[in-house]
Order: structure tokens, then sequence, then C-alpha cells
């Protein structure tokens, strides 16, 4: 899951110019370490713990996208290094061109009315939670 996710993200990125902004990125870092600890757990010894840790750098991933998603979806202010925001007695247009080029509070694409975070957010979920049931239904045989 967590290579087809990144993978996603790369074409997107540069097959059809989604250009990531910061939050974006910090989705991206878990990703390649569950990629890096399952690839690890397949080869090494410790296999229990690094497909624990490879679970749960799913769900923080999913983390970074629900918040991320909430941001998209103006449930509540994001980092002001992220987003445009006016502050009190502030000038718009200076917001404005201050603004990073692309925007973590302005989905670029979503289907079915999610944004890329949201897709991130429930699929990393789902497959952190996988990931860590059946080590705690292997656990309990």
């Amino acid at each position: 899951m967590p290579a087809l996710l990144l993978g996603g993200a790369l074409i997107g990125q540069y097959a059809f110019g989604l250009y990531p902004c910061e939050m974006c990125l910090w989705q991206r870092y878990p990703h390649v370490a569950a990629i890096v600890l399952g690839t690890l757990a397949y080869f090494a010894s410790g296999k229990r713990m690094l497909v624990t840790l490879a679970g749960l750098s799913l769900l923080v991933t999913a983390a970074i996208g629900a918040f991320h998603a909430g941001v998209e979806y103006g449930w509540w202010e994001g980092l002001t290094a992220c987003s445009t925001v006016v502050g009190q007695g502030g000038s718009a247009i200076e917001a404005i061109t201050n603004a990073p080029l692309v925007r973590c509070d302005k989905s670029q694409w979503d289907f079915l009315g999610i944004s890329l975070a949201g897709w991130n957010f429930i699929l990393s979920s789902v497959a952190g939670i996988v990931v860590l049931a059946l080590l705690m239904k292997d656990i309990r045989k």
C-alpha cells in the first residue's frame, strides 16, 4: 500500500503536474519509512518489530493526511507557512504575494469529493490498522 500511494503521488507529480505542497511532502516520508521497514522485514531478523514499525508509519502518514485534508476542507487552519492567511491589520496583497506557489489549503485534485490527502488518510489508516490487527491476531495463537 505505501508503495502504491507513493507511486501514485509521484506519477501525479511528474506525469500530471500535481506538484506537492509542504504537507504533501510530509506525508511521503512515512511511506518511504514503511517501504524500507517492510523490505527489511522480508530479509532481516526481527520481522515482527519491523512490520510493527511499518504499520505505525502508515498510521503516521494517515494522521498527517487527516490534518492536511482538514486544512483543505477548511475545518481548521493550517500552518501559516503553507497557507494564505491575512493577519489582523495585514495586507491581503502581501499575504498573496508571500504565499507558497503550491498552497496546502487548496486541493489540486479530488476523486468523489475526497482530496489526495483525504485518500491518503483513508487508505493508509485501513492499511495500518490491518497490519497491526494481523500482528495482534498472530500473537493470540
